[in-house]
């Protein structure tokens, strides 16, 4: 395999853009497709398909705000007004929401930790895939994807799990890079021990 410097120069410069950043238009019915196929192109040990995914789009994004805000006010009976509004707003102004699940499978020879790990990575490449098609992404989690009651609102089986949200849409700003880690701090060389 020959090196692919456009893939390698964009894996160096990318970054999330956030929501309140991401406007209409998203990614139209074939551009959705590619995004889902490329985001289910993952490591996948026993091949058990250990995730699922929900989309949020159109009416529905305020549909689950205001659901949002219903669950938030009963098991917050001080939130005030602004506190709610801002839980309406939840999948907005982004046009489109996906929401991974983790959805664990058993099986003898792959643990569940690793399952996780494999819906981490459909979240990830709903990033690249997200910005391979000229659009904008971020994925978050909120109160919602640990909520029990919101969660299985939004989807969630028994027995599974919100890894995240990611929004996707037309980016309005370009993000300045955030600082990273320098690889010394981070990077070890494993030695057999004496």
């Amino acid at each position: 395999m020959s090196a692919n410097a456009a893939l390698r120069d964009y894996l160096l410069s990318r970054r999330s853009v956030g929501i309140a950043f991401l406007k209409e238009p998203g990614p139209d019915a074939t551009e959705l497709e590619q995004i889902l196929t490329i985001a289910t192109r993952v490591p996948d040990h026993g091949k058990i398909t250990p995730w699922r995914l929900v989309l949020i789009e159109g009416e529905a994004r305020q549909q689950a705000g205001e659901r949002l805000a219903q669950i938030a006010a009963r098991n917050n009976p001080q939130m005030d007004a602004a506190s709610l509004d801002i839980e309406r707003q939840r999948f907005l102004p982004a046009p489109l929401t996906i929401g991974v699940i983790s959805a664990p499978q058993q099986h003898p020879k792959v643990p569940e930790f690793e399952q996780l790990l494999s819906a981490g990575n459909v979240a990830f490449n709903l990033l690249h895939a997200a910005h391979a098609l000229g659009y904008a992404a971020s994925w978050v989690t909120r109160w919602y994807a640990f909520d029990a009651e919101a969660a299985a609102m939004l989807g969630a089986r028994s027995g599974e799990r919100f890894v995240g949200f990611v929004h996707i849409g037309t980016p309005t700003a370009t993000m300045e890079d955030r600082p990273r880690p320098a690889l010394a701090d981070v990077v070890t060389r494993w030695v057999a021990p004496s």
